[in-house]
């Protein structure tokens, strides 16, 4: 399956909720989308060390 914004949302939105803490609706999932990308420079965020991916999360939960 080719990578596209889609399957990376999907890919934040299943790492968010993974442990059942937060919810989707707890972050600006399309900030994190964005965000990384720009930093990954593909859609596959299999390749993002997971300290970054969280340490990019962190900054859009929201309020």
């Amino acid at each position: 399956m080719p990578h596209s914004v889609e399957t990376a949302t999907a890919y934040v939105i299943a790492a968010l909720e993974d442990k059942g803490t937060a919810t989707r609706d707890d972050f600006d999932v399309h900030g994190i989308v964005s965000a990384t990308h720009r930093l990954a420079e593909t859609w596959d965020f299999r390749s993002v060390d997971r300290g970054r991916f969280w340490s990019i999360a962190a900054t859009f939960l929201k309020p």
